[in-house]
């Protein structure tokens, strides 16, 4: 099947098919489907949350995103990034890349749960940036360095500092 013929023709359809505007239609199905979900929760006031409060801010937070997102895509003027096209010369190349990335990321994710309550909080946050880092062959060292730098600074005054939760923040030595 020659690449002409997998193309839409007509410009409407050949903009709906951009991926940022399927990702940000998803993003707006999955959050509709949550807000739908979690309709019957309570949701309290900012100062005493219910069980509703949560799910339904990140619902909203994550349609407003698909909004932006789907916005972009339509607005962008350059209509080769369409969905089922790969922008490398070598597909199998980029499928490998890609699991590698999954791995990593998951990896990272591991790493973190299992030493978050032994070695305390800034060895679990930079060990997940670390190992998640390997996910992209282009990053920088210092951009590395930063990002663990700054996600502990914010995990810090977010979880100790803003709502009091006890959290190693150091291992024991």
């Amino acid at each position: 099947m020659s690449e002409a013929s997998r193309t839409p023709a007509h410009p409407l359809l050949r903009r709906l098919m951009r991926k940022n505007v399927l990702s940000g239609l998803m993003f707006i199905a999955i959050a509709s489907l949550g807000l739908w979900l979690s309709r019957d929760y309570p949701i309290g006031t900012l100062r005493r949350m219910s069980t509703g409060f949560m799910p339904q801010m990140l619902c909203w937070l994550l349609m407003g995103l698909g909004g932006i997102v789907l916005l972009q895509g339509l607005l962008a003027r350059d209509g080769s990034n369409l969905a089922g096209e790969i922008g490398h010369a070598d597909a199998a190349t980029e499928g490998r890349e890609n699991y590698w990335s999954i791995a990593f990321v998951a990896l990272s994710l591991v790493a973190f749960a299992l030493t978050i309550e032994t070695l305390g909080l800034v060895v679990a946050i930079v060990a997940l940036v670390l190992i998640a880092s390997f996910a992209y062959r282009g990053i920088a060292w210092w951009e590395t360095l930063a990002t663990a730098v700054g996600l502990t600074l914010l995990c810090w005054l977010i979880f100790v500092l803003g709502i009091g939760m006890t959290v190693k923040i150091f291992p024991e030595l």
